[in-house]
């Protein structure tokens, strides 16, 4: 690799550029019109200095802050914890708007999918077996576990049985935040149209009380929604066995559904990121960014999520949002959530996590800014709470933690049909009834972990494609994946033990 390609330059006047690969100290280096000498060793994915930055000043990638120098920086500096660190941030945004309504394809793509009753669209044909409380958590996994491959070979048409089991559902109020969260997130995996029969099973006597959950169901046919309280049927081992003959009894009908072909516009993709490294917002961001585009203009549905992630780059989506009150209410989450850390004694910037530093990002500013650009530049439709029921086409926010399954599980919920989700470290996510492809920020990660990554974003960084390809192969392998195509995560067998509700509330 020639001196010219060794650095990536995000932005025009960027006081710090990436390293493509690893750089020597004295290896002689140019980029943006500006020739330099590496002062430090540089690993791959990391910055360094352009620009001369004195301490207390703003150092900017993409164009923004990502943090400010504790000491002066010098052209050719390596530039991370030991010199960048976060400025004292109030998320208040004076923003002009910049929203740009969505110019609609002519010719919409379309999937093969399931279409359940109401029109909704599954990209997978499931059955779950969903527990209201923890006590009920072991017969819904014995249950489950009784349809292995062997016994569900002749219904080649069913994907499998999948236990939604939790940690909670009683020991909590009976009323408040935590409580709704719980139910919401439940009932929002029991109508998920993925699910083509669901069976419910509680214990009996738990604060989560089956029989409202399941008079909010939405339309299913009798025999493809069932329920179970223990202590009713007599004890576990009759409950599993009455559990069986539940999914039994829905196995012949599921396996007659058949996929048919229908508009993108029933797909419905949670954007995720973890293990992010300096490469996140250069390769797979975008060109995720760029999937997202599309989908959106052939009248899918995104979901940008992980509000702590975001912290810091909110300004890039309230200047586009729809409204003024959409970009309130996105503004309304960023404000609880400063209260929600300070209350717990914590800062907005425990993120990066040690993995997100190791692999080149410095402070959450810098991460946020990557992060965002999952959301491509359409529109900001709508703003939601945790596991809310997304009911607007384009792209939106949901309001969940960083940590991925617990924001996985609420897209889900949201009614998500397949996950994207980028990584930089390596991540096995997986998500049932969801698939999850998994996309990989640079070829070497692409290439360790084959048998987990579905798309290798990598060939940005290295010169092979554009952003604008990338996108295109990308959006291509979304709707192939929402026909059938299987995911590693499917092919590795992940996705039975994600299920994890955003757990908020006093414990009694």
């Amino acid at each position: 690799m020639s001196d010219s390609q060794s650095l990536l330059v995000l932005t025009p006047g960027d006081h710090v550029a990436v390293a493509r690969g690893d750089i020597a100290a004295g290896q002689h280096l140019s980029a943006d019109g500006i020739a330099l000498i590496a002062r430090q060793p540089i690993p791959s994915g990391h910055k360094i200095a352009l620009r001369a930055v004195l301490a207390g000043q703003q150092v900017l990638k993409y164009g923004q802050t990502i943090g400010l120098a504790t000491h002066g920086i010098e052209p050719g500096d390596y530039v991370h914890v030991h010199n960048l660190d976060m400025p004292a941030t109030n998320a208040e945004h004076s923003v002009q708007n910049r929203y740009v309504p969505t110019v609609f394809s002519h010719e919409p793509a379309t999937f093969e999918g399931f279409v359940r009753d109401g029109g909704r669209v599954g990209t997978r044909n499931y059955i779950g077996v969903i527990s209201s409380v923890n006590c009920s958590a072991t017969v819904c996994k014995h249950i489950a576990n009784a349809f292995s491959a062997e016994r569900l070979k002749d219904f080649a048409h069913v994907d499998g049985v999948v236990a939604i089991t939790h940690g909670s559902g009683c020991g909590m109020g009976a009323k408040g935040e935590g409580i709704d969260i719980l139910k919401r997130t439940l009932r929002g995996y029991a109508n998920h149209p993925n699910f083509a029969g669901v069976l419910l099973i509680g214990l009996g006597c738990e604060v989560n009380q089956l029989a409202p959950l399941m008079n909010e169901l939405g339309d299913r046919s009798p025999t493809l929604k069932a329920s179970l309280i223990i202590q009713e049927a007599g004890g576990t081992r009759e409950a599993v066995q009455r559990g069986i003959a539940h999914i039994e009894a829905m196995l012949p009908i599921i396996n007659s559904l058949r996929r048919t072909t229908v508009a993108a516009s029933h797909l419905s993709v949670g954007l995720q990121c973890g293990g992010s490294d300096g490469y996140s917002g250069i390769t797979a961001n975008p060109a995720l960014g760029a999937a997202v585009d599309r989908l959106v203009r052939h009248g899918g549905s995104a979901i940008l999520s992980e509000t702590p992630e975001i912290y810091g780059a909110e300004h890039l989506l309230t200047a586009r949002a729809v409204s003024a009150e959409v970009s309130a209410k996105l503004m309304a989450r960023i404000h609880w959530w400063e209260a929600y850390v300070r209350h717990n004694d914590g800062d907005m910037n425990n993120n990066p996590s040690p993995g997100n530093k190791a692999g080149g990002i410095t402070t959450i500013l810098e991460k946020s800014l990557g992060a965002v650009a999952k959301a491509g530049t359409t529109g900001l439709m709508g703003v939601y709470h945790y596991a809310q029921t997304i009911d607007t086409h384009g792209l939106v926010f949901m309001d969940t933690p960083g940590y991925d399954p617990v924001s996985a599980t609420g897209q889900v919920a949201g009614g998500a049909n397949l996950i994207c989700f980028t990584t930089g470290r390596g991540s096995t996510y997986g998500c049932k009834p969801t698939p999850s492809l998994k996309i990989a920020t640079n070829t070497g990660l692409f290439h360790r972990m084959e048998l987990d990554m579905d798309f290798n974003a990598g060939g940005i960084v290295d010169g092979l494609e554009s952003v604008t390809q990338a996108g295109e192969r990308l959006f291509q392998l979304m709707l192939d994946t929402a026909s059938g195509r299987p995911t590693c995560s499917e092919e590795n067998g992940l996705g039975d033990n994600e299920f994890l509700p955003w757990q908020m509330g006093a414990v009694m």
